[in-house]
């Protein structure tokens, strides 16, 4: 990290006029404002260039000795800081990133608060400053007030009915999109949020450093314009369960939600800000809300694409062995991805014993170790699978095990909430597997809040209605305008494990569930296009190898598409209709464009590359026939624009794709 100034311009006033309550802290553009008032509450809200974005919201916090951090509470102190660093990033989508913000502190009796203010949003926090070693935490109350009725993009928890069964969920659930007062009240949404308001402003809410904290669920219960925060009770008793005995099912709740240290930081609530819909798809505030990182070493983390076997069940074509769970199988996968060059394979669920939630009993059919030598021998390297309760029994045990066999990091699944129980074993597992030098994968995961940075070993999450829900979901799913919504919402909050590469696809006639054969849902340039839109460090190529060796020259084109980038260039897009977005990776630019079910012709920006003349241009383009074919493409060399605008047909469900290499 290299900072470029830190400068700290501290008045602390221990005398502060006893009719001062209210105080303001402005984005370093100046179009920002957060209001803070202190009465017998604690408010904030916030203005966007004189427009009012958030009204006056209640923040507080109740703890188990009666007390509420922020109720007739009296200002002891404030303190304003200002921030401008420049952090070098670790398997992001972009080197650098600007760390550039103002901040007022107000102090209170046993706490402070944290007020952030950034050109691309704001965020506050409290800060516990307790005389006991730890506190029980009962409640935290974060309003999100709007002056009207507006719109919303949220994901409802998986249940109805009783809350408490709500906050158990995985997290995948597609989008609703409806006014704030047509939120269902007995339905809790987890983050990120997004609400439209006037004249194109979009706020997405989301939360920063969870850590040993429940996640924050949003809910609201009385039909207003407004949304208010809801958080897992602590798990009182749990039981081994769930899919394939690898989960802890929750019985029975305490009532609070956390027991903390008496002196920490708490979560940030973020509130990203944009005033085009592109601006969301390449916002910056998580990660510099984040703690910094805690690695001293990072240079073993590597980023790369993954050939995975769940997705395509094992189907390999044409080979004279049976396919499945298999050292036979797992050779060829590595022969595949060494012959591409794409640096891992997956081992994912059946390696290990069904049922006996224990990664250490592997099936006959496997033998890990020499599988993992073969790997290195043809530099591809393993990941393991392995369901949250058999991790969770001797995580360091498992962890110093493999990394001592030469496994490269472990896709974790099936967590299946964010209770300060679950948050806790996030925090141990980046911890514990960075001790080894491993990566990890969560999945059946919660959003990301910044541990991408704080443990860049942390590489990717779920957390999405992924690729995967292709093999069940009904045909009047609609994946295709999700994967043009997501990247406003969900991506907001980083990096996602979406799946992407499926060889079959279907239009929106075409489309049906099926677990042995999979399709996607829209054109093959919808899919390769996801390589750039979509965030995602550790990449998925979740169709069969066999399958993308009929087409030998598309395979290499996808399996050299980077999955972290020097640059990221928000292009353009409308939420729910189309994206467009550029990202380079050393002297190679690659811009990627998804539509929904409609066809559309975009008018694409490419001044920013500067002369066209420079580059060797490649291009993959919807085919003509892709509305009724859906693999239908075509491949170019070579570019016609006018005036460094190229115009791009996309096809219902389609996508575009232009790599632009700088010539040497």
């Amino acid at each position: 990290m290299k900072k470029t100034l830190l400068c700290s311009l501290l008045f602390l006033s221990a005398a502060l006029s006893a009719t001062a309550k209210d105080w303001m802290v402005t984005s370093p553009d100046g179009k920002l404002r957060m209001n803070i008032s202190v009465s017998d509450r604690i408010t904030y809200s916030v203005l966007y260039d004189g427009r009012q974005v958030i009204t006056p919201s209640i923040v507080s916090m109740t703890l188990a000795d009666g007390a509420t951090l922020g109720e007739n509470a009296k200002v002891q102190g404030s303190r304003h800081t200002s921030i401008d660093e420049t952090l070098t990033a670790v398997a992001y989508r972009k080197r650098q990133v600007r760390n550039k913000a103002n901040q007022l502190t107000l102090s209170f009796k046993g706490f402070s608060i944290d007020f952030r203010a950034y050109d691309l949003g704001c965020a506050y926090r409290f800060n516990l400053n307790q005389k006991q070693q730890e506190v029980t935490v009962k409640n935290e109350v974060s309003e999100f007030n709007f002056a009207s009725d507006f719109t919303s993009y949220h994901s409802y928890a998986n249940s109805s009915g009783d809350v408490a069964k709500q906050f158990s969920c995985s997290f995948e659930n597609l989008y609703e999109h409806s006014r704030l007062t047509e939120i269902a009240p007995d339905r809790i949404m987890f983050l990120p949020v997004m609400v439209e308001l006037p004249d194109n402003l979009k706020v997405c809410i989301t939360e920063v450093n969870q850590f040993s904290y429940p996640g924050m669920f949003l809910q609201n219960f009385n039909s207003r314009n407004g949304l208010t925060s809801i958080f897992a009770p602590y798990p009182k008793e749990m039981k081994q369960g769930g899919h394939n005995n690898l989960q802890m099912i929750v019985q029975s709740r305490e009532d609070y939600i956390a027991k903390v240290s008496g002196k920490r930081a708490m979560p940030w609530r973020a509130i990203v800000i944009s005033t085009s819909d592109e601006q969301l798809t390449d916002n910056d505030l998580v990660y510099c809300l984040a703690d910094t990182c805690q690695l001293a070493d990072t240079s073993w983390i590597k980023p790369g694409k993954v050939a995975w076997d769940w997705w395509n069940d094992w189907n390999l074509e044409g080979v004279d062995f049976r396919a499945g769970i298999n050292n036979e199988t797992y050779r060829y996968y590595i022969d595949f991805a060494s012959k591409y060059g794409i640096e891992y394979v997956i081992l994912d669920e059946g390696w290990a014993v069904n049922k006996k939630a224990d990664m250490m009993l592997v099936v006959p059919e496997i033998d890990l170790k020499a599988l993992v030598d073969y790997g290195k021998s043809k530099n591809v390297g393993i990941i393991l699978w392995g369901g949250y309760q058999a991790m969770d029994k001797d995580m360091e045990g498992l962890c110093r095990h493999y990394a001592e066999m030469g496994v490269k990091g472990f896709k974790v699944d099936f967590m299946d909430r964010d209770d300060q129980i679950v948050v806790d074993f996030y925090n141990r597992m980046a911890q514990t597997a960075a001790k080894y030098k491993l990566m990890v994968d969560f999945h059946g995961a919660f959003k990301p809040s910044g541990m991408n940075r704080t443990y860049p070993n942390v590489i990717n999450y779920e957390g999405v209605h992924g690729l995967e829900q292709m093999k069940w979901e009904p045909n009047s799913c609609d994946q295709v305008t999700y994967d043009v919504t997501l990247p406003f919402v969900r991506q907001v909050a980083g990096p996602m494990d979406y799946t992407q590469g499926a060889m079959r696809n279907a239009n929106r006639q075409n489309y049906f569930p099926c677990n042995t054969e999979p399709m996607s849902q829209g054109t093959r340039c919808h899919q390769l296009a996801e390589y750039i839109i979509f965030e995602s460090p550790l990449n998925m190529l979740c169709d069969a190898p066999t399958s993308y060796q009929k087409e030998p020259f598309y395979t290499q084109f996808l399996a050299r598409i980077p999955t972290v980038w020097d640059e990221t260039h928000a292009v353009t897009g409308e939420v729910g209709k189309y994206v467009v977005n550029a990202r380079r990776s050393g002297n190679s630019w690659y811009v990627g464009a998804l539509t929904n079910w409609d066809a559309r012709t975009v008018t694409i920006d490419l001044s920013f590359l500067g002369n066209l003349a420079d580059y060797d241009i490649e291009t993959f383009v919807d085919g003509v026939n892709a509305d009724r074919r859906a693999s239908d493409y075509k491949y170019t060399q070579g570019l016609q624009t006018v005036g460094g605008k190229l115009e791009v047909r996309m096809q219902p469900g389609g996508g575009f794709l232009l790599k632009a290499t700088k010539k040497r």
